[in-house]
C-alpha cells in the first residue's frame, strides 16, 4: 500500500465515496481451475504473456511469467497472487480499470501522449518507434504540464475534445533520457558511458526502458489527468537529414495517419453495454478529430523543431 501511495502520490485525494473498487490479495500463484485460451501476442512480439477465461458476468486473465490472476466484471475488480513483487502489474490494473471506465462513458481509445500548457492541450502520436514520448518529455523540459506517456482517452464536447491522461510514470529508452538534460540523473555513469559509445541507430532501436518520474525530474505539480484537447500531432518523420515539414492536415482527407492514434482496448476491457462491444473505425476517428486541430509532422528528425512548433500552437493557437 505505501508504494502504490508513493506511485499515485500526485493524484489522491482523501476517502469517499468511489467510482471504481479494486482489491489486491497477497498469495501464492492462484489456481482457479479454469480453462485459459491464449491471448496472441501483437504483431512484431512472439513472447505469450497473457491467457485468459471468459465467464457469463466478467473475466480472468492470468500472467504467465508472474504468476498474477486478475478477476473483473460485474462491480468487482481483483488482484491475487504475488502482489508485492509485481507492483507493476497492479499498477497496470487499477489504471486498466480506469482507461475501461473512462471508455464506457464514451470516451475514444488514444495511443498517445499529452502535455498541458497556457491552458492549452496537445496529444502526440506515432507510428512504432516515431518519439511520442520523447517529444512529449521535450516540452515537459521546457515547462510544460504532464498528462499521459501512451495512452489517452479523448472525451468529445459540443464543439471540442477532451484528453485523459493515466497515472503511469513514463518509461523510456537510454537515448530519450541522454538527449534531455533533465532526464540524466536516471542513469547510472557506467551505463551512460556504454550508451555514449553506441552507434545512434543501435542505440535508437535498444530495448532497455528507466523509470522517469515525473515529480523527481520535473518538479512537483506537473502531472494532470484531464486537459483539453486543443491539437493532435502526428509524427510521421524518419531519421534521416531531411527537412522537417510541420502542417495542417484534414483528418477527413489523411485518414492513412489515424491508425497512428487508434488503439484496441485490450483483455482487460469489458463493454459495460452493446454499443460499446464495437471499437471505433477510421472513420470514426476521423468524424471525432474534426473537433480539434490536426497536424502532421514528417520530413526529418528534430525533436527541437517540433517542440517549438506545439509550444508555439499552445500558445498562439497556430504553427
Amino acid at each position: 500500500l505505501t508504494l502504490l501511495k508513493n506511485y499515485f502520490k500526485e493524484f489522491l485525494i482523501s476517502a469517499g465515496n468511489s467510482d471504481i473498487l479494486i482489491t489486491a490479495h497477497e498469495s501464492p500463484k492462484a489456481d482457479l481451475d479454469l480453462e485459459y485460451a491464449v491471448k496472441q501476442p501483437e504483431p512484431g512480439k512472439t513472447k505469450i504473456k497473457d491467457e485468459f477465461c471468459n465467464l457469463a458476468d466478467g473475466r480472468v486473465v492470468y500472467k504467465r511469467l508472474t504468476g498474477m490472476t486478475f478477476v473483473f466484471g460485474g462491480g468487482e475488480n481483483i488482484a491475487i497472487g504475488p502482489c508485492m513483487e509485481n507492483s507493476n502489474q497492479l499498477i497496470n490494473f487499477i489504471n486498466n480499470q480506469f482507461i475501461a471506465y473512462k471508455l464506457n462513458h464514451g470516451c475514444y481509445l488514444g495511443h498517445a501522449a499529452g502535455v498541458l500548457e497556457n491552458g492549452r492541450g496537445i496529444a502526440m502520436a506515432g507510428f512504432s518507434g516515431m518519439g511520442k514520448s520523447t517529444l512529449a518529455l521535450h516540452l515537459m523540459s521546457r515547462g510544460t504540464t504532464f498528462v499521459s506517456n501512451d495512452r489517452i482517452m479523448i472525451e468529445a464536447g459540443n464543439d471540442s475534445l477532451t484528453m485523459y491522461g493515466v497515472a503511469k510514470q513514463p518509461r523510456i529508452n537510454p537515448g530519450t533520457a541522454l538527449n534531455n538534460p533533465d532526464l540524466t540523473c536516471i542513469i547510472d555513469p557506467e551505463d551512460r558511458k556504454n550508451f555514449i559509445a553506441m552507434p545512434k541507430e543501435e542505440l535508437w532501436e535498444l530495448e532497455h526502458k528507466y523509470d522517469a518520474l515525473i515529480d523527481q525530474c520535473y518538479g512537483k505539480d506537473k502531472f494532470v489527468l484531464k486537459a483539453p484537447l486543443d491539437g493532435l500531432v502526428i509524427l510521421n518523420w524518419q531519421r534521416d537529414s531531411s527537412e522537417t515539414v510541420i502542417k495542417k492536415v484534414n483528418p477527413q482527407k489523411r485518414k492513412d495517419l489515424l491508425p497512428a492514434l487508434m488503439k484496441a482496448p485490450g483483455l482487460f476491457y469489458l463493454p459495460d453495454s452493446p454499443e460499446n462491444e464495437i471499437n471505433p473505425d477510421v472513420d470514426g476517428y476521423a468524424d471525432f478529430l474534426s473537433k480539434t486541430t490536426l497536424i502532421e509532422i514528417s520530413g526529418g528528425v528534430d525533436f527541437d523543431k517540433a517542440a517549438d512548433a506545439c509550444l508555439k500552437f499552445m500558445w498562439k493557437g497556430k504553427i
